[in-house]
């Protein structure tokens, strides 16, 4: 740990230069603290101080409750007062005129350097965080009954703004047209790779608009030629919870989907998807797969203050499954297969098989989609309470620019912001405050933070820094941090993790084009030899090395994956029906690799 500790100081040492402040209290604060805390001081500690930071920009002012835990003088806290100097008044708290940017950049790299790590959580953080996903349950359950009788006004909304969209996919689903696909990751009857064509379970609720006779043959002639076992509704396989990685101060937690589920939920989220982006106004308002807009936004919103960004706690779990039906409530087809696809058990651990009132968890296909679909209407829903008259398509038109929505991540007018708050608790949606802002002049959203329209996102470590070279995905990692360290101006910091690597692995200046693990350098790159064939210049590197374990497949349902294909060009891997799936291990391997 000795290594992450000196990274740290490097990058203190830095950010006090670059700011024209002393640091060496600062390190002593931290070395004597992290002899006591060790490595959740970095993961936890720090990060709840920035949280503290935060709320001192979003409320223009440090109040009393802020910074506890921390010697103070006047207002402030001692610790890294240096940096906070160059950001409040010392005697008022209050934020000066024209505080600095770079001390707040500072701060923030400084604080959350550690924050998100990939590290196991204690059991005691994992039971909490199962507690609070079962705690969700019965807060869906509650708020079912409370809101119901205002889904008159949402359904209106929904039909308004997502009529003719749900139509399409209502339609997709009555004329046969939507075609199934496999996702990548793992599913809870444990079939991976090409061994999810092998499936042969369904149930009873998919097969009245997925019938399995269209869905894993190729063609009706096989029909008879294999067994499935069709599930009724009390029979079907639950949905599995399992925690997963995010902090060291919490897990995240997804569930599962078996692969049938999984299967036909890919073919509606296609069809929906494809609709909503290829509409001009929709596709404005909610994305799917490009988060610069929200970016964008938030940048736009720390500069003039008129865009509010919003986030949510436990979002996808707080989607209840009788709103979502509301919103579909005149697409029967739409209605039955988000129905269909839905699994309405989880096991859970500790607690066993439950049954759920949300939507889906997140590991759902639909669940990205269907929520922010329902975020996105609760918005608009929060604006026509204000303008109280009924939202018209030129109102819609008149939110692009000021509303999108990106999965949990919102941006709103913050004139509106009130109101939209309100709708989203009303639905039992609960504002995660410490990371939402309509006050001051910082604003955050999918991943990057601005303050006055100065970008002050930080580099952060995602996996512990490497010791061996057998530490295959450190080393990837720790690649990719030092070169982000040194693109943001952190060249001390980068110097460091380059004596690191160059103990592991070769370790040449190579351009980001390139397959090597090597560090970026605005110097070029390095050159070792020219390939005789191809007179180009060479270099020896590490090279990242995966395979996807054997999967074979054949005979009817090497068809089937065929038929499934997107596109009219072939399959890149050649040997997709010997090898599939997500590979189990990654590894590096020397090789000769062109460093452009």
């Amino acid at each position: 740990m000795k290594s992450h500790i000196k990274l740290l100081q490097l990058v203190l040492e830095t950010m006090g230069t670059r700011c024209r402040t002393s640091t060496t209290r600062d390190w002593k604060t931290i070395t004597r603290r992290y002899e006591h805390e060790g490595m959740s001081f970095l993961t936890i500690s720090l990060p709840q101080f920035c949280d503290d930071l935060q709320k001192g920009l979003r409320n223009s002012m440090v109040d009393p409750s802020l910074f506890l835990g921390y010697g103070k003088s006047g207002e402030l806290p001692r610790f890294l007062g240096g940096f906070l100097d160059q950001v409040f008044n010392r005697n008022t708290g209050c934020l000066l005129e024209v505080p600095s940017i770079e001390a707040i950049q500072a701060l923030r790299q400084i604080l959350l350097l550690f924050g998100k790590v990939n590290l196991e959580c204690s059991d005691s953080r994992k039971r909490r965080a199962i507690t609070k996903y079962l705690k969700c349950e019965q807060d869906i359950k509650l708020v079912d009954i409370a809101s119901k009788p205002l889904y008159k006004d949402w359904n209106s909304l929904c039909l308004r703004v997502w009529g003719d969209i749900f139509q399409k996919v209502d339609e997709d689903i009555y004329y046969g047209r939507i075609i199934p696909k496999h996702g990548p990751g793992t599913t809870a009857d444990r079939l991976i790779g090409n061994d999810k064509f092998n499936q042969t379970e369904w149930t009873e609720r998919l097969e009245k608009d997925f019938p399995h006779g269209e869905f894993l043959f190729p063609n009706w002639r096989y029909f008879n030629s294999a067994q499935v076992n069709i599930l009724e509704p009390g029979a079907e396989r639950p949905v599995k919870v399992i925690l997963v990685p995010k902090t060291l101060k919490t897990p995240r937690v997804i569930a599962v989907e078996p692969t049938c589920m999984q299967y036909t939920q890919q073919g509606i989220l296609e069809s929906l998807v494809g609709a909503i982006e290829s509409d001009d106004l929709r596709s404005q308002l909610v994305g799917f797969s490009d988060q610069v807009p929200n970016q964008d936004l938030a940048r736009i919103g720390s500069l003039s203050g008129n865009l509010a960004t919003l986030d949510l706690s436990e979002a996808s779990d707080r989607v209840s499954n009788q709103l979502v039906r509301s919103m579909v409530h005149h697409f029967p087809n739409l209605r039955r297969g988000l129905d269909a696809t839905r699994s309405r058990k989880a096991d859970v651990p500790g607690e066993g098989v439950i049954r759920l009132s949300k939507y889906a968890s997140m590991g759902s296909a639909l669940c990205f989609p269907v929520e922010a679909i329902v975020f996105l209407t609760t918005i608009l829903l929060g604006i026509q309470d204000v303008l109280r008259r009924p939202l018209t398509r030129k109102d819609r038109l008149a939110r692009v620019g000021q509303v999108r929505v990106y999965g949990d991540d919102i941006i709103v007018p913050a004139e509106y912001v009130r109101s939209v708050v309100d709708r989203l608790q009303t639905f039992g949606f609960v504002v995660n405050v410490e990371k939402s802002f309509w006050t001051g002049k910082f604003r955050e959203s999918c991943g990057k933070e601005f303050f006055s329209g100065e970008d002050v996102s930080v580099v952060r470590v995602r996996r512990l820094l490497p010791t061996q070279r057998r530490h295959v995905p450190e080393i990837i990692s720790t690649v990719s941090l030092r070169n982000q360290l040194y693109n943001s101006g952190l060249w001390g910091p980068a110097a460091y993790l380059d004596h690191l690597l160059e103990r592991l692995i070769p370790f040449p200046r190579v351009l980001p084009e390139s397959p090597a693990l090597g560090r970026h350098s605005f110097l070029g790159f390095d050159t070792e030899k020219e390939c005789q064939y191809l007179q180009k210049p060479l270099v020896r590197a590490a090279v990242v090395y995966s395979k996807s374990p054997p999967s074979f497949l054949d005979g009817p349902n090497a068809m089937l994956k065929c038929f499934l294909k997107r596109g009219e060009q072939p399959f890149i891997d050649r040997m997709h029906l010997e090898r599939a799936g997500r590979p189990k291990t990654v590894d590096i391997k020397l090789r000769w690799v062109s460093p452009t």
